[in-house]
């Protein structure tokens, strides 16, 4: 049995032909093409095996990890043996659900049972093996995911482009580009097609960030959708979990396993995990969709704004109910404050008893939380909590709004490790997808084009509180028109 797929996608003003083609007598490295739900599907038919599907992987990352340093950790022979138990169970009649035998990465700031949590820095390069799951990898092993390994990231999810102790990762559409942060391994091993999915965390874009410039899908989930037990923390007070894939319907399937309430985590928040699958099913023809011009198209760059142009144009097509709208102010200095100020306070004892372990970019930020005073933090802290009361008002009147995920994209040599010449860049970037984190409400970054030069170009779409099925919705919606989320980079070395 044969499944051909003939994509033909308009990008820089030419045809980009892509085809995939899967059979089962075919080498397993060309199983990676499939989609997370395609793959699903053959598992469960017994088409394919999980550990065919984690051999496959596994080629992958081989081939391609010394170009994009995706991985600090490859668990090569734990991924086989549970794949090869996951096959048995499957055999026996046992299904967990979509993500049986699926191959999937997550970002190593989350602990891995038996392996080393490294958060990509010096600091933790010796640090004991982890002894329990991270409750959000509890879930996604219970539901029958096979893990790969542990991708490269910034340097504590903080500050900068990339790690100083295991390297810049390469943004597989260009490898002289960065793929984004801080869930920049993440990022670059779903659009490589090195794992079918990943977990990332979000704390001021650094999900849909990566998303964005490697042409796939990130979520940010509401603040307490996922519980962060278990994970390195950046900021108690923004941190969210959610997951990276190539479409919203498998973003859906990995939130599915990843949701729900955890009473050993503070910032967990108790509310009803609906059915991904079916919400983001439902008709989007109805949904008021508002088009948020200030600040977010304020520095959009002229390679930049066509796509973006052109992916209104589709929302409006699917949603007709669309008009502009504004959002709660939001202050970077306010979000500055508390990610320095609640970053020493987590960092305190490491900083001060070994600060030159730290690379050079996070130091300076960590030197500058110390310095500041409690009133200012708590200033910050009741600035927030009026945010999120703030933003609920906008939703009363919409049910989406709609951003530019990034206004532009940068080379590796614009945001080095330790350089802090060109922070005025990096923070005008991030700017997209900070107030959505401070408002602590759900945020997806899909891919909606590419720039003149071929990299890819990304659309944030974003919803309430728990509204991460309405704002899935609205990107399937928009994905069954286009065809931008299913475009492979061919790892070219320079786009100029």
């Amino acid at each position: 049995m044969v499944t051909r797929r003939d994509f033909v996608l308009g990008a820089a003003g030419s045809s980009l032909f892509l085809r995939a083609s899967v059979t089962q007598a075919q080498a397993p490295t060309h199983l990676t093409s499939l989609s997370l739900e395609e793959a699903s599907r053959l598992i469960r038919s017994r088409r394919v095996s999980s550990l065919d599907l984690t051999d496959a992987c596994i080629a992958r990352i081989h081939t391609y990890q010394p170009l994009l340093n995706a991985f600090i950790t490859i668990t090569e022979d734990y991924a086989r043996n549970r794949a090869t138990m996951l096959d048995l169970e499957l055999r026996r009649g046992r299904w967990r659900g979509p993500l049986h035998g699926i191959p999937i990465a997550l970002k190593d700031n989350m602990d891995l049972a038996g392996y080393r949590t490294t958060a990509a820095s010096a600091v933790r390069r010796n640090s004991p093996l982890a002894a329990l799951d991270a409750e959000v990898v509890r879930r996604l092993k219970q539901a029958g995911a096979v893990i790969l390994g542990k991708t490269n990231m910034i340097e504590f999810a903080a500050f900068g482009a990339s790690s100083d102790a295991y390297g810049a990762v390469h943004n597989p559409w260009s490898l002289d580009r960065t793929p984004g942060g801080s869930s920049s391994g993440a990022g670059a091993a779903v659009s490589a097609r090195l794992c079918f999915g990943a977990t990332g965390t979000d704390t001021g874009g650094s999900i849909r960030s990566p998303a964005g410039v490697c042409g796939i899908t990130g979520l940010k989930t509401s603040y307490g959708r996922v519980s962060n037990r278990g994970i390195i923390p950046f900021n108690w007070s923004l941190d969210t979990v959610g997951p990276l894939t190539r479409s919203a319907t498998d973003a859906a399937i990995l939130l599915q396993a990843m949701a729900g309430y955890d009473r050993l985590d503070a910032s967990s928040g108790d509310h009803p995990v609906p059915d991904y699958r079916r919400e983001i099913a439902r008709s989007v023809r109805g949904l008021r969709v508002g088009i948020v011009r200030r600040p977010f198209f304020d520095d959009l760059k002229p390679d930049v704004a066509p796509a973006i142009d052109q992916a209104l144009r589709d929302i409006t097509a699917i949603a007709p109910q669309v008009r502009d709208v504004s959002l709660p102010y939001f202050d970077p200095d306010m979000f500055a404050v508390l990610q320095r100020a609640e970053a020493y306070a987590y960092h305190r004892s490491d900083f001060e008893r070994a600060p030159e372990l730290y690379g050079p970019l996070l130091r300076s930020r960590l030197n500058m939380g110390k310095a500041l005073t409690a009133a200012e933090y708590a200033a910050a802290r009741h600035q927030l909590d009026e945010l999120r009361r703030a933003i609920q008002t906008t939703f009363e009147d919409v049910d989406l709004v709609v951003t530019p995920n990034r206004a532009t994209s940068e080379k590796l040599a614009e945001l080095r490790p330790g350089d802090t010449s060109n922070l005025p860049l990096a923070t005008r970037v991030r700017n997209t997808s900070q107030p959505m984190s401070a408002f602590g409400i759900p945020a997806a970054s899909v891919p909606c084009g590419f720039t003149p030069n071929g990299l890819p170009v990304g659309m944030q779409i974003a919803g309430p509180m728990w509204g991460e099925g309405r704002v899935l919705a609205l990107a399937r919606a928009y994905q069954e028109r286009t065809s931008w989320h299913l475009a492979a980079p061919a790892f070219r070395s320079s786009v100029g």
